[in-house]
Order: C-alpha cells, then sequence, then structure tokens
C-alpha cells in the first residue's frame, strides 16, 4: 500500500479525519439520508440500498459483475431506486486506506456531481483500484485522483480544491455512524459491501452474479405488485 510518510501531504488536512469507531447496538434502518447519492425513479416500488466502499475488493467484484446489469434492467428500466452509501472499509491502522477511500468521494462528489456523475467517477475508481493500491507513495495517488477528475472534465485545480472541501469529514462521520447503526440492527458485523432491499437486510452472495442479482430483485418487484 502506499507510504504512510507523505499522506499529509497529499491530504492537505482535509483528508486526515480521525475515522469513527463503529458503535455498537442501535435501531437504525436505511431510511433516506441527506448523504445519500440516489439513482433510479423516486416512484419504483423496490429500493435497494448498498453500503460499499471504492477500496473494498468485493464492492469492485459487485462493481463488475453485477453493477450493468442493475443499471440497465433495473434502474434505468424504472424498476429499482438505488441509493448508494460511502463507508471506509477496508481500514488499515494508520489511516492511509481510509484516507485514499475518502479522496475518491470527495473527486466522486467534486462540483456537485449529479448522481450518474458519480457513479461514472465511482466506476473510474473501480477500475483503477488495483493501481491505486500498489502506489508507491501518495504522490502517484494523487495522479490517480487528477486522472479520475480529468476524465470526468474537472480541471486539475478543481479535483485539489474538492479534496480539500471542509464539509466532507463531517459527512463521512455521518455516514460511517449510519453504516455500523444499520449493520447493527440487522444483527451482522459492519462490512461491505452491505445491501438492504426496502429496508431489510439481505445476503451479498446472490447479488454478485447478474443472474443472482435478477432473482432476488424480480422476487422483490413481484411482491410488491
Amino acid at each position: 500500500m502506499v507510504a504512510i510518510t507523505t499522506r499529509r501531504a497529499l491530504l492537505v488536512g482535509a483528508l486526515a479525519l480521525t475515522t469513527p469507531a463503529y458503535a455498537q447496538g442501535g435501531d437504525a434502518q436505511p431510511g433516506a439520508l441527506p448523504d445519500d447519492v440516489v439513482i433510479g425513479d423516486a416512484a419504483a416500488r423496490v429500493a435497494l440500498t448498498e453500503y460499499g466502499s471504492a477500496m473494498c475488493g468485493h464492492c469492485r467484484a459487485f462493481e463488475q459483475a453485477s453493477w450493468a446489469t442493475l443499471k440497465r434492467e433495473y434502474i434505468d428500466a424504472g424498476k429499482v431506486r438505488f441509493t448508494f452509501r460511502e463507508a471506509l472499509a477496508p481500514t488499515s491502522p494508520d489511516g492511509s486506506i481510509e484516507s485514499v477511500t475518502f479522496a475518491m468521494y470527495q473527486v466522486s462528489r467534486c462540483n456537485g456531481a449529479t448522481p450518474e456523475q458519480y457513479f461514472q467517477r465511482l466506476t473510474a475508481f473501480f477500475e483503477r483500484q488495483a493501481a491505486i493500491q500498489h502506489s508507491e507513495t501518495m504522490a502517484v495517488v494523487r495522479d490517480h485522483l487528477i486522472s479520475v477528475g480529468e476524465g470526468a472534465g474537472l480541471t486539475r485545480e478543481q479535483t485539489l480544491a474538492c479534496l480539500r472541501d471542509p464539509t466532507g469529514p463531517d459527512r463521512m462521520r455521518r455516514l460511517n455512524d449510519a453504516f455500523s447503526r444499520d449493520a447493527a440492527a440487522a444483527g451482522v458485523s459492519p462490512a461491505t459491501p452491505m445491501f438492504f432491499l426496502n429496508s431489510r437486510h439481505i445476503e451479498t452472495g446472490p447479488m454478485m452474479t447478474p443472474d443472482g442479482l435478477r432473482g432476488v430483485l424480480d422476487a422483490a418487484i413481484a411482491a410488491a405488485g
């Protein structure tokens, strides 16, 4: 993973947040949050929520295997409303992985990105995940962040400004609190990806293949009438 000695040079203070400890207990269920990234028809009878992470290998596997099917056959078709909630996972003793993950979210949201723009940028980060994980310095990580920003039409200056966005750390803490509360309410460990279908926790396994995802969502759509 990236060298930690140059971390602050990249983060310029904004990313050097203290990752909140996962709370134990709580009875929250995944109702709408102001920090949610939501895509799909508001009138859809089926709502799918994913807690995911840009640096999570299993999340990348879901993205590669099932996202295109979910987007084309269910979200774009008006059958499912999809919510993505950012999580800081996996974690590292020095916080370097969490800081990089957080930076990816800052760029994904940069300059008031629409949900479509957000998911396009997030997909670009999943495609670069392995390269970012094997970066030898934070300067190389920064180059990846800037490159994804440029691919989305952002200037270098805009991307760096978004990395310093002071609203980001508080947003991340709120989402991490929701992550731990919802996991505790479902009786599971907070791990990504974690899915809720119409506010009920569902197993991750079936969602990791197109056919499995279709089976889960088609059953939910049929049950919703």
